[in-house]
C-alpha cells in the first residue's frame, strides 16, 4: 500500500501514530470544556488548575498534554498583570515582620493577610479590603467603600470578628499603608486580641500571597469587563459572588491538597482533624 500511495513506510507508522495522539487529545478537549462549562468563571483555568480539575475527574494526564490540548484550541489565555496601590510611611518606626514570607499555616484561623485594592469603575474608584486565611487561601471577610481611609481598614476587621470565632494567638499581616499603621486600626487589633504584623518597607514580596489573590481577582473577573463603565454598586456585587460563591467553594485551588477550594478545604479539614468550625 506504501508503495501504490508512493509514501515511506516510516512516514505511515508515523501518521498512523499522530492520529490516535489527536483522537486522544480529541476525547480530552471534550473533557476539558466540560470542566470549562461547569461555571462561568471556569474559563480562566490555565494549565496547571485545569490538571488538577482533570484528575479530580479521574484523569491523570501529563502538564505538557494539558498545555498542548489547550494551546491548539485557543484555551490559553494572556492577562494583564495588577499594581499594588497603598503607599508606606516611612516615618512609623519599623515593628517586627512576624510572618517573614511564610505563608503556611498548620490550623484554620491564626495566620491572617489583608491589604486594600483598586478597581475604576463609571463613579469614581472602588477600594477593595478583604481577610484571607493563610491556612486554606479562604477570603474570611470583605469590605468595600468609595475611598481608602482607616475606617475601611477598622471596618473590615470588625466584620472578621462578627463572621467569625477567633481564638488566642491570631496574626493579621498587612503593608505598611498608614491605614493599618494608624492608633485607631492597631487599637482595633488590640481590642480584639490580634497581634499585628507589617510587611518591611518597600517590600511588596511580604505580602505576596494577598497581592497573588488581587492578581486572580482581576485578570479573571475585573479585567474581562469594562468597569469603569459600570457603578460602584454594580462592581461590588460582581466581586462579592466571585469570592464568596466562586472563589471560596468552587474554583479549583492548586494551592490546597486534591485542589479543593478554599472553603471545602477548611470543611474537611474540620470534620476530619477536629479543628473548631467558625
Amino acid at each position: 500500500m506504501c508503495r501504490v500511495l508512493k509514501v515511506s513506510e516510516s512516514g505511515y507508522y508515523r501518521w498512523l501514530r499522530n492520529r490516535e495522539k489527536q483522537n486522544g487529545r480529541s476525547l480530552l478537549l471534550v473533557k476539558i470544556k466540560e470542566i470549562l462549562s461547569e461555571h462561568p468563571d471556569n474559563d480562566n483555568y490555565g494549565v496547571r488548575r485545569m490538571q488538577t480539575a482533570l484528575k479530580q475527574n479521574g484523569i491523570d494526564i501529563s502538564l505538557r498534554t494539558v498545555y498542548h490540548t489547550m494551546q491548539e484550541s485557543s484555551l490559553i489565555h494572556h492577562q494583564r498583570r495588577p499594581h499594588g496601590i497603598t503607599k508606606a510611611t516611612t516615618e512609623i518606626q519599623e515593628q517586627e515582620n512576624l510572618i517573614r514570607r511564610d505563608f503556611s499555616a498548620d490550623t484554620p484561623y491564626i495566620k491572617l493577610l489583608t491589604d486594600i485594592t483598586e478597581v475604576p469603575c463609571s463613579d469614581g474608584k472602588l477600594y477593595v479590603s478583604p481577610i484571607m486565611d493563610c491556612f486554606s487561601g479562604e477570603i474570611l471577610t470583605l469590605e468595600m467603600r468609595d475611598n481608602m481611609k482607616k475606617e475601611l481598614c477598622i471596618d473590615t476587621v470588625k466584620s472578621l470578628c462578627r463572621r467569625h470565632k477567633l481564638s488566642d494567638g491570631v496574626i493579621l499581616h498587612s503593608d505598611r499603608g498608614s491605614q493599618y499603621t494608624s492608633e485607631a486600626f492597631r487599637n482595633e487589633l488590640l481590642k480584639n486580641g490580634i497581634t499585628q504584623s507589617l510587611s518591611g518597607t518597600g517590600h511588596c514580596f511580604d505580602n505576596a500571597r494577598m497581592e497573588s489573590f488581587f492578581a486572580t481577582l482581576k485578570k479573571e473577573k475585573l479585567y474581562r469587563m469594562p468597569t469603569y463603565h459600570m457603578t460602584r454598586e454594580q462592581v461590588k456585587t460582581i466581586i462579592f459572588r466571585y469570592v464568596f460563591v466562586y472563589y471560596n467553594n468552587v474554583r479549583v485551588y492548586t494551592r490546597n491538597p486534591l485542589g479543593l477550594p478554599p472553603a471545602k478545604y477548611r470543611e474537611w479539614i474540620t470534620q476530619t482533624a477536629g479543628h473548631p468550625a467558625a
